[in-house]
């Protein structure tokens, strides 16, 4: 690593055994990788056979199945999963009849005991177990001896998520992972609630998505707004094992880019307002506005009955973006948790499915809100009383994803087309840009030394 090249570290008192403690730099080389892995359809198809039909997926949140009998279903590319709380846990299956290959269920989620085929009537019990064949009399035995149940795939809970892996084998999940212990149970998104949910399409390739919300190189350009209150030069990137990654995205601080480092401008004085600190009454300049944006929400938390016992003081301001190879960034808060999940298209390269869950943990306070970067449309129901719907929008359709996400959803099509051309020759990334060199290092694994060329 070139020496001169300076790592940001967020809090240098942090001892080595904290979550927030700078990780060991991990050089992944100077590497060019190259762009038909973008566009190309049978780079398309070896994602699919090596990549995800074999690693573990984010399925959706365990405050999705609080009851015995509730699923959900999960798309992604050509499969449907049937996601279920029995009576053994959480169970996921193939969301196929074994008769005929009907889909089994088109409701995005609900509560069954059984499923049944709405084809020719076959019953499973929601543990996958044949339950009866229609007419069974007319099967001759050597067919259906073995009790052709659903197919089943694994399925494992941690910290508040469920993931599932359609390999055959799979590897621990907590291996897979690759995030320290403790990290993502901190947070307690297992007692958070879905408030929102979309799922809108993007055009281009899902690792350019993932790419743009690995960095935040970008802000200055593509999301001006957010110098006034987003420290851009001062995130601390942090390298983890099996392509797991994270920035800490220091906010309540002006950007270094800007001259006026003391005014309290009014986007401050809005995360002030959100914290619970009245903006009128603060006395301080804007050096000090992220301290007391700690300050006020662990005295919130307190008030509240809230557990903030496992978060360190730069977790109650800033965003621990988190990545989960190989296709999750959630941006990771006390109040909420914004789930990002890049998924492929069916059948074209070029488009992918932006899938995010904003999860929030219910409290009795109308000031308690998700960090407004999160785009919540105005009049949301934040009390997590009630699940809402999927929200679906087509590549044409505007998803309301507020100002900051919907500048790069404009944007990554812009991306997409131009590396196609005959003057982009791969991708140069700079030393604010490691998590997506980290990133590829992992996809390489996966998919072979070629996968970039």
């Amino acid at each position: 690593m070139n020496s001169e090249i300076k790592q940001v570290v967020i809090n240098p008192d942090a001892p080595p055994e904290s979550l927030e403690a700078k990780q060991p730099y991990i050089d992944n080389g100077v590497k060019r990788y190259g762009k038909k892995a973008y566009y190309c359809r049978e780079h398309m198809q070896q994602e699919w056979q090596k990549l995800w039909t074999q690693t573990w997926l984010i399925a959706g949140a365990t405050s999705d199945l609080p009851n015995q009998g509730d699923y959900f279903v999960f798309e992604v590319g050509d499969e449907s999963i049937l996601v279920t709380h029995t009576a053994q846990g959480y169970q996921a299956f193939f969301n196929v009849c074994s008769h005929r290959g009907c889909q089994l269920v088109h409701e995005e989620r609900g509560n069954r005991n059984v499923f049944v085929c709405p084809f020719h009537s076959w019953s499973f019990e929601n543990t996958g177990k044949l339950r009866r064949i229609f007419d069974e009399e007319t099967f001759r035995p050597e067919v259906i001896e073995h009790r052709p149940g659903l197919t089943e795939i694994a399925c494992q809970a941690h910290a508040g998520l469920i993931f599932i892996n359609m390999a055959d084998d799979p590897e621990p999940l907590i291996d897979a992972l690759g995030l320290p212990e403790g990290y993502l149970e901190a947070y307690n998104i297992d007692n958070m609630r879905v408030v929102r949910h979309v799922r809108s399409e993007w055009g281009a390739n899902w690792k350019v998505g993932v790419e743009a919300f690995y960095e935040s190189y970008h802000l200055h350009t593509v999301h001006p707004e957010t110098r006034g209150v987003m420290g851009d030069l001062n995130v601390q990137y942090d390298l983890y094992p099996r392509g797991a990654s994270r920035m800490i995205v220091p906010l309540g601080q002006p950007s270094p880019r800007l001259q006026d480092q003391d005014t309290v401008n009014e986007g401050l004085q809005q995360m002030l307002l959100d914290a619970g600190v009245d903006p009128k009454s603060f006395t301080g300049s804007a050096a000090d506005v992220r301290r007391a944006i700690q300050v006020s929400k662990r005295e919130r938390a307190e008030r509240l009955g809230l557990d903030y016992s496992k978060l360190v003081d730069g977790q109650l301001s800033d965003s621990w973006a988190t990545g989960i190879f190989p296709n999750v960034q959630i941006g990771c808060h006390p109040e909420a948790a914004f789930v990002m999940r890049f998924l492929p298209h069916e059948t074209d390269p070029e488009r992918f499915y932006y899938d995010t869950m904003t999860l929030l943990v219910p409290a009795d306070d109308p000031n308690y809100t998700p960090p407004g970067w999160m785009g919540l449309p105005e009049g949301t129901d934040v009390t997590g009383a009630n699940r809402p719907a999927c929200e679906y929008y087509s590549l044409e359709e505007d998803a309301k994803l507020g100002l900051v996400l919907s500048q790069d959803a404009d944007l990554l099509p812009v991306v997409q087309k131009g590396m196609r051309s005959k003057g982009f020759a791969g991708q140069l990334w700079g030393e604010q840009e490691q998590r997506l060199r980290h990133f590829h290092a992992e996809l390489e694994r996966w998919l072979g030394a070629d996968s970039g060329t």
